[in-house]
C-alpha cells in the first residue's frame, strides 16, 4: 500500500472514531459494543494472517509486546466507550490529542528520557490551561459528566502508558503479528468484563446506526487503521506523523457538529484552539526556534 495512502486512511479513521463510539454506545451497552467491535477485529485479522501466512511469535518478549498494546486497547477503550454516553466526541478527541504531551512525562521515569526543555514546559502549561476551558462545562455540569471526562482523561493515560511501555520492548515483529497478538490478548478481557457488568444481549433496543457503526470501527477502527499506523511509523518521519494529533482533533469536533449536532462554544473552540496551538510547539517548537536562531547568526 502507499504509504499516503495510509496516512490518509489513518487520520480519516482516527477523525472518524470517537463518532463512532458515539453512534455506537447510543443503543448499545457500552462494554457489549467495544466487544463487538474487537471481536470483528479479532476474526478478520485471523483472516489475513491465515492467507498472508504471517507468522505469529509467542516467545515471552513478544507475548510481553501484546500486553503492553492490550493493556492500552482495554484501558483506552473501555473507558471511551463509557465516557461516550456524555462526553462529545470532538471532545474526546482533543483530550486524546494530549497523548503525545503525556507520554513524553511518562518516557522521562520510565524510558529515563531527558526532562522538558523550556519551550515543551509552555506548552504543557498552556495545553492544561486550553484542556480546563474546553471540560469547564462537563466539571461544573451533572456527576454523569463529570465521570465522563474522568474516564476519557484515564482512557488516555492507559493509552500513553501502553505506548511508553510498548517502547521498552526490543523486537523486529510483523504489524499484522502486533494487531493480531493484542487483539488475542484483550478480546477475552472484553468479554469478561461484559460479563461482569450483566452480560445482557437485548438485540431488540438496537438501531441500523449502532450496529453499522460497531461493524465500522471493527472492520476500520481495529484493523485496518491499526496497520496502516504502523505502516507509517515504518516510512515517515516521527514529525509527519505526530502532525496526526493536530489534524484528526479538528477533523472530529466539525464532524461532531455536522452529524451528531454537537454545539461548538465559544468556550470550547478557544479551549480547542489554544490546545492545538500548543501541541504544535511541543511538537515542532524547538525545530522552528533553532532555524531561526541559525538564520539570526547567519545574518550577524
Amino acid at each position: 500500500m502507499n504509504v499516503k495512502v495510509s496516512y490518509f486512511l489513518m487520520v480519516l479513521i482516527w477523525s472518524t472514531t470517537p463518532l463512532g463510539i458515539v453512534f455506537s454506545s447510543e443503543t448499545v451497552e457500552p462494554t457489549l459494543a467495544v466487544l463487538l467491535r474487537m471481536s470483528i477485529g479479532l476474526v478478520l485479522a485471523a483472516f489475513v494472517v491465515a492467507i498472508a501466512n504471517v507468522r505469529i511469535p509467542w516467545h515471552s518478549r513478544a507475548c510481553c509486546l501484546y500486553a503492553y498494546s492490550s493493556m492500552g486497547i482495554y484501558g483506552g477503550m473501555l473507558l471511551s466507550y463509557m465516557a461516550a454516553k456524555t462526553v462529545p466526541s470532538g471532545l474526546i478527541s482533543l483530550i486524546f490529542g494530549l497523548a503525545p504531551i503525556l507520554s513524553g512525562l511518562l518516557a522521562q521515569r520510565l524510558l529515563n528520557e531527558p526532562k522538558f526543555s523550556l519551550i515543551k514546559s509552555l506548552a504543557l502549561l498552556c495545553a492544561l490551561f486550553g484542556l480546563y476551558l474546553v471540560s469547564k462545562e462537563h466539571i461544573q455540569g451533572s456527576l454523569a459528566h463529570m465521570q465522563g471526562f474522568v474516564y476519557v482523561a484515564l482512557a488516555v493515560c492507559f493509552f500513553s502508558l501502553s505506548g511508553v511501555m510498548i517502547k521498552r520492548i526490543r523486537i523486529a515483529i510483523h504489524p499484522m503479528a502486533t494487531t493480531f497478538g493484542s487483539l488475542i490478548f484483550v478480546t477475552p478481557l472484553f468479554f469478561v468484563t461484559w460479563w461482569l457488568f450483566g452480560g445482557q444481549l437485548d438485540t431488540q433496543a438496537w438501531s441500523v446506526k449502532s450496529i453499522w457503526s460497531i461493524v465500522y470501527l471493527g472492520v476500520f477502527g481495529s484493523l485496518v487503521g491499526a496497520l496502516a499506523y504502523f505502516h507509517v511509523l515504518q516510512k515517515l518521519t516521527a514529525s509527519t506523523v505526530a502532525l496526526t494529533t493536530l489534524i484528526t482533533p479538528s477533523f472530529a469536533i466539525g464532524l461532531g457538529a455536522w452529524l451528531n449536532n454537537e454545539p461548538i462554544s465559544m468556550q470550547l473552540g478557544l479551549g480547542a484552539g489554544i490546545i492545538l496551538i500548543s501541541l504544535a510547539i511541543f511538537q515542532f517548537g524547538e525545530g522552528w526556534f533553532n532555524r531561526k536562531g541559525k538564520r539570526n547568526k547567519l545574518t550577524f
